[in-house]
């Protein structure tokens, strides 16, 4: 046990000093200043069955004060639901124009958001110089897409993309939305992807801002069209197409999704997790086994340590759970959390293990990335 504990410990001192420094959550929008010429964007906004969270968020982006051209294209992809009519009740006579469209019947080698992304592109017409594609449950503060586009001219970036703060109301989003965030930024850490050197690469779907220009040169949205861990792709064929990327935590941009039930933030993880193991069963094994030795090891082994009466195991568990606890304490503040909450961090990532096998399992059952009445099974 000494020597398992031991070895997690030195994971842990290489993740928290020489992996990009994930755990830090001061990475927000870039130095920008205003341009001198306000460049013509559209939004695009995919919505499928999204009446109840567009109250809260058309407005928001309707009510954007950009100082140039700017329009809102809500794509409605073939809703079961009221989210088309509902959302040209949504349009004001002084924002920004609304355009509400529905796509043609899906095609087969896509998914339905990168589809109805898609036609928005194409709706939104070749003098668009910026697209803002953003999720239906993301709101946005006022200054938002000013910012969004200022920081992209001053920095001269292909890609800017925001992590939008999502809700932790309810017990269950206290417990599960901080350490996704989390694990997204260990996966994918933020200033690693933003170096133009490096080979990591990653975007949040729910706010991205993409340079037309630099959309066409990775091959469009057609370049990653049966994708459905769609916003990574896009940020990869972005940046291995010459353009310059750029990820971080929001500010201004807030998802109003809420996820009531432990069942609807699991489908959320479970949906795609064994898609970005690319459906490899070694890679399955490798990351149950990851995840255990990292944050499972830790507690359990200052446990029995101290049980035992083995004080060489209590202290390498207790100091890697000392530095899983630090690591994951800025998260936990930045979303206003208290601090004790870190301690809840490995039972958090067992639960996270288990979301892992049954999207493995949900796939080997043919059911692959379901998601509002779609299946993909492949990604």
């Amino acid at each position: 046990m000494l020597w398992i504990a031991a070895f997690s410990l030195l994971v842990w001192l290489w993740l928290a000093c020489c992996h990009g420094l994930f755990w830090r959550t001061d990475v927000r929008l870039p130095p920008r200043r205003p341009p001198e010429r306000w460049p013509r964007v559209a939004v695009v906004v995919p919505a499928r069955d999204e009446a109840a969270v567009l109250p809260l968020s058309l407005p928001t982006l309707l009510a954007q004060e950009y100082p140039g051209r700017a329009r809102v294209i809500l794509v409605d992809d073939h809703s079961s639901d009221d989210t088309g009519a509902l959302a040209a009740e949504l349009r004001t006579v002084d924002g920004l124009e609304l355009t509400v469209t529905i796509p043609p019947p899906l095609p087969s080698g896509w998914t339905g958001k990168l589809w109805a992304l898609r036609h928005g592109v194409e709706v939104a017409g070749p003098d668009v110089e910026y697209l803002l594609l953003t999720d239906a449950d993301i709101a946005h503060g006022p200054d938002s897409l000013a910012d969004l586009v200022a920081a992209a001219e001053s920095n001269g970036l292909g890609l800017v993309s925001q992590m939008a703060r999502l809700r932790v109301e309810t017990g269950w989003e206290r417990l599960i939305v901080p350490a996704f965030v989390y694990f997204f930024a260990q996966l994918y850490p933020f200033r690693r992807s933003n170096r133009p050197d490096a080979r990591t690469a990653a975007a949040a779907g729910g706010c991205s801002l993409v340079r037309r220009e630099a959309l066409e040169r990775a091959g469009g949205v057609a370049a990653i069209r049966g994708a459905v861990i769609d916003d990574v792709s896009l940020a990869r064929a972005v940046k291995s197409s010459g353009g310059r990327i750029w990820l971080g935590l929001a500010e201004q941009v807030d998802s109003v999704r809420p996820y009531l039930r432990l069942e609807q933030l699991w489908r959320m993880v479970s949906r795609s997790a064994y898609a970005q193991l690319r459906h490899s069963p070694p890679l399955l094994l490798g990351t149950v086994l990851g995840l255990a030795l990292v944050y499972l090891v830790p507690p359990v082994a200052t446990v029995a340590g101290l049980v035992t009466g083995a004080p060489a195991v209590a202290a390498a568990g207790g100091a890697a759970w000392a530095l899983m606890a630090g690591t994951y304490l800025p998260m936990v503040r930045y979303y206003g959390q208290p601090a004790a909450a870190v301690l809840l961090l490995p039972f958090t990532a067992s639960l996270y293990l288990l979301m892992t096998v049954d999207s493995a399992v949900q796939h080997w059952r043919g059911r692959g990335a379901a998601w509002k009445g779609r299946t993909y099974s492949r990604a």
